[in-house]
């Protein structure tokens, strides 16, 4: 399987590898000589502006494009960051010198001076210092704001998110002690390195925001590309479905709040020391929507684009509409037209964002360089390049891929009196399961029955109002999914809950996720072990998917949105095994599948089982069942009715009676 689908990857990042270096490599240098070339500190200045918002879209990137939730309040960070530094370097803030002060005076934090009265305090921050200190400051109040609006997604968390970005400019305008109010801090300290002071030139400013923008984009691949980036990702594109695969909603929501903050006011502190005053006007609304307007615009989840974006959208704000205002004020003096002349398309800059972003949004809503490439069809040899076993999974390859851990002896699952009600509705009743290490059971009823509850029940999907779950010997009701997948219970669902914009590969990778433990600092720093890890995860995912054979293993890098209905069956499948669980749980694995598909995939599961995986299937197919199951449980309306073997269940009058109905079953009698 490596060599099959691998390889035609490896060989196609070879040949445009040295092109993309190449054109990389000429960017910077194109960047580097700037300054030189141009001469003109107002270009430069425009320039490291957009370096600015380039890395404010960055930070904004993290928090909508990678974990899907919409923050119109991002400037609140900005701002923030921005009076971190404005009032530890002002002269805003200046108790009276005491001893306590000494210490920071030896580190060259602050001075004591005299204005004619008692000695004051003079903060001297470090512009170096101030980076790192605010995007913690930053990051803490990402936290802060982020736990309480956990809950809510799409228009109600934007409104929250509203509600702040325009709290923190009030705050600022009305506390003049600390901020000077509405007049805004002045005075701010330039940067110095090595002794130079960069005073007002632009030309300093622009290669610290280079940097700040390189670093920004470093830190933002590697977290896209590793298990915290992948973990955001599926909290975008389905929140049940990245708990249950042991992602941790809660942490990972935070995380990219806290990150997204940190990176805001890291360029806060850069864009009040380029301008060396702040007033609380500089961090409003418009800013904020500026800001995500850069993002929709480059490309929601690209680095690349949300970099284009902003350099495009600040250059047309202090380049191109001043210029082409010019124009027309030229061509109106010359036609003789006053609304021309009176004309300034800069002060119209909020509705041209409004009007690209509707463009965007009718147009091109992937952005202009869209998160996720378009991949070609395969061709029928590129489908066919490795056939599909029969008889189920290749057995080495299984053993290798799944790493199935041995199963205690005993019992593995029991359920003891689990009741769930939803308002008025009883779904289950005191419903009793177990399930022995190393068997299958079967959970079969009539829709409605509450065969999907019951599985939602053991996973953590919804509450039980009384009863046990008790798995490998340990209690987990009450517990959250994604801890219950960690314990060894993995689950498919009956509709199909998959990364639909994620490829084959991220989905299987995924599934690993409580196997892996890479964290933010490990994913950008990438240490030999965190690298040894991820390698291993690859591997890893790609035998699960070649135990599909051709059905899976030449469409890896595809998103799953493109695949066949089947096939879409097999990467859920695929997820859920990459989780090493002890408890396979599958909703219905061959609905809407042929007899082939149905067969083969009857197969796959036998041959798991065989492996020494405990299975919990729910199934109308009853050959299907009668095939796999050591056990079969039937529910209706929410209570067990029978248990058994196969053979008994099948002949069993009140099964029959549920599913055909009593009227049709003494019809069928009497006949």
């Amino acid at each position: 399987m490596s060599g099959v689908v691998t390889v035609p990857r490896w060989r196609a990042a070879v040949t445009s590898a040295p092109v993309r270096r190449g054109g990389l490599l000429l960017l910077i240098v194109v960047l580097l000589l700037f300054p030189y070339v141009e001469g003109n500190d107002a270009d430069i200045d425009s320039l490291a502006n957009a370096a600015a918002y380039a890395s404010l879209a960055l930070g904004l990137n993290i928090v909508v494009g990678f974990a899907g939730l919409l923050d119109l309040g991002y400037a609140a960070f900005f701002a923030i960051g921005a009076y971190v530094y404005g009032v530890f370097t002002s002269f805003q803030v200046m108790p009276h010198w005491s001893g306590f002060w000494q210490p920071f005076a030896l580190l060259g934090l602050v001075q004591k001076i005299n204005q004619g009265g008692p000695d004051l305090v003079h903060f001297t921050l470090s512009f170096w210092l101030a980076l790192p200190l605010a995007a913690l400051v930053t990051a803490f109040f990402g936290v802060l704001f982020g736990a309480p609006t956990l809950r809510l997604r799409g228009d109600y968390l934007a409104i929250v998110t509203l509600g702040f970005g325009e709290i923190v400019p009030i705050v600022a305008r009305n506390t003049p002690s600390v901020t000077n109010g509405a007049a805004g801090l002045n005075g701010v300290q330039a940067p110095t390195l090595f002794g130079y002071n960069f005073t007002v030139q632009a030309t300093p400013y622009y290669y610290v925001g280079l940097a700040l923008v390189a670093l920004l984009m470093f830190a933002s691949f590697r977290l896209r590309d590793s298990r915290v980036g992948r973990a955001w990702m599926a909290v975008r594109e389905d929140e049940t479905a990245a708990s249950a695969m042991g992602v941790d909603r809660t942490r990972f929501k935070l995380l990219a709040f806290a990150i997204g903050a940190a990176f805001a006011g890291a360029v806060g502190v850069f864009y009040i020391a380029k301008l060396q005053t702040a007033t609380p006007d500089m961090f409003g609304f418009p800013v904020s929507v500026m800001i995500l307007v850069m993002v929709v615009l480059g490309g929601m989840g690209s680095v690349w684009g949300v970099v284009v974006g902003a350099v495009l959208l600040s250059l047309l704000q202090s380049w191109f509409l001043p210029d082409l205002t010019d124009w027309l004020h030229m061509l109106g003096a010359a036609i003789g037209s006053d609304w021309m002349q009176q004309v300034d398309l800069a002060r119209s800059i909020e509705l041209i964002f409004g009007i690209l972003l509707v463009l965007m949004m009718l147009f091109r809503r992937d952005g202009l360089i869209p998160a996720t490439q378009r991949t070609a069809a395969l061709s029928f040899s590129a489908q066919h390049v490795q056939g599909v076993a029969r008889g189920g999974f290749d057995r080495a390859l299984a053993e290798r891929a799944l790493g199935i851990p041995a199963d205690p002896a005993g019992n593995l699952l029991e359920v003891r009196g689990i009741t769930v009600r939803f308002g008025g509705l009883l779904a289950l009743n005191a419903v009793d399961l177990t399930v022995p290490a190393g068997s299958v059971v079967a959970v079969i009823g009539p829709n409605g029955s509450g065969k999907s509850t019951l599985f939602n029940a053991i996973t953590g999907l919804v509450p039980a109002e009384s009863g046990s779950i008790r798995f490998a010997g340990r209690e987990i009701l009450g517990l959250p999914p994604h801890r219950i997948l960690a314990r060894g219970l993995a689950r498919t669902f009956q509709n199909i809950r998959l990364f639909a914009n994620l490829s084959v590969l991220d989905n299987v990778l995924i599934g690993q996720h409580a196997r892996l433990t890479a964290g933010p600092l490990r994913a950008v720093l990438r240490p030999p072990g965190t690298r040894a890890e991820e390698r291993a995860a690859v591997m890893r995912a790609t035998d699960i998917v070649a135990l599909f054979g051709n059905r899976l293993a030449p469409r890896i890098a595809q998103p799953v949105s493109s695949l066949s209905y089947a096939n879409r069956r097999r990467v859920e499948i695929a997820r859920a095994l990459a989780s090493q669980p002890q408890l396979l749980l599958l909703d219905e694995p061959t609905a809407g599948m042929n007899p082939a598909e149905t067969l083969e995939l009857a197969e796959q599961i036998k041959s798991l089982h065989a492996l020494g995986l405990t299975i919990l299937i729910i199934e109308h197919k009853l050959d299907v069942v009668t095939q796999l199951a050591d056990t079969v449980v039937v529910l209706d309306h929410g209570e067990k009715l029978a248990e058994g073997r196969p053979d008994q269940v099948r002949r069993n009058e009140e099964v029959l009676r549920a599913y055909l109905g009593r009227a049709a079953r003494e019809a069928l009698d009497a006949a």
